[in-house]
């Protein structure tokens, strides 16, 4: 049993709060996993540049790496994980050099405008010391974990990233994860961990990388995935939800003309502004839902 949560905003005046909207329903979700959690945020970007989300130890001088990767390397720190802004065309480079100078450093996300942030601890914990209520952005998406096949441990934490400005939370569990997972590393997908759920994040990014929309990759994965699972991904302009053809994770909807928004129960939705107006229903089986924004 997990707990997701989702948001993204139509109306651009929410956008400095979609943290502290996102951060609320998080909140709600932590008795449904109080194992560990995570996030990301679609927030600004800037043309030319990609945004690094990086996790280290605990303590870690990112600083001094920062200042090691040269001047047009930024940093933005948040306990264990830091955003490090590069030139788009460094990308590969710093990288290499990340690599090189600091094994002990994970690059857990990329992208333009995507911030990923996870860690083990009360998912309440987890928001409050990224200090998810301060963020602003387009759209985000959260996860609350409860370990059931695998341990407890930061790189287990939701949201699972394999391209850029992509991101996806789960739950439920893949039957054929395995099978798809040899797929993918044939096709060159570099799949990090043992979780099923980073195997969906996998298919969905290679997907794309074929030319499909994220709504597209979603209908082609009823074909693909087998298992129960409730997905909800995030792309740099895309937000989308997927129920398995049984449906027997929970999940509810809600729209209104300044948002659309996802729990896995009701109660992750209840404190949203305007809820009592909304249209809210619960997501048909194997029917996909996705809301694209334009870019920038």
């Amino acid at each position: 049993m997990c707990g997701i949560v989702g948001l993204f905003l139509k109306d651009k005046s929410l956008e400095p709060k979609l943290g502290e909207m996102l951060s609320s329903m998080l909140d709600v979700m932590c008795d449904r996993g109080p194992d560990s959690a995570g996030f990301a945020v679609y927030g600004a970007g800037e043309a030319g540049r990609v945004k690094l989300t990086l996790r280290a130890p605990e303590g870690y001088d990112f600083a001094a790496l920062a200042e090691k990767l040269g001047s047009d390397a930024r940093l933005t720190e948040r306990a264990t994980h830091a955003v490090l802004s590069v030139p788009e065309a460094s990308e590969a480079e710093v990288r290499a050099s990340i690599a090189k100078l600091a094994p002990e450093v994970t690059v857990v996300g990329a992208g333009a405008r995507m911030e990923l942030y996870k860690e083990v601890g009360l998912p309440t914990d987890v928001a409050n010391r990224f200090k998810l209520a301060e963020m602003s952005g387009t759209h985000g998406i959260g996860h609350t974990r409860m370990a059931t096949e695998s341990a407890v441990t930061t790189n287990g934490a939701h949201p699972f990233s394999t391209g850029a400005d992509q991101c996806l939370v789960h739950n439920g569990s893949l039957s054929n994860h395995r099978g798809v997972r040899r797929n993918l590393e044939r096709e060159g997908v570099k799949i990090q961990t043992d979780n099923d759920s980073e195997v969906a994040a996998g298919y969905l990014t290679a997907r794309m990388a074929k030319g499909r929309s994220l709504g597209e990759a979603l209908e082609d994965s009823l074909n693909d995935l087998d298992g129960f699972y409730t997905f909800v991904v995030g792309t740099e302009t895309g937000f989308g939800v997927l129920r398995d053809p049984i449906a027997c994770k929970p999940a509810v909807m809600a729209e209104t003309d300044e948002y659309v928004a996802f729990g896995s129960e009701y109660r992750a939705l209840a404190n949203l502004p305007g809820i009592e107006n909304a249209k809210v229903w619960e997501p048909e089986p194997a029917k996909v839902y996705f809301w694209e924004r334009a870019a920038a």
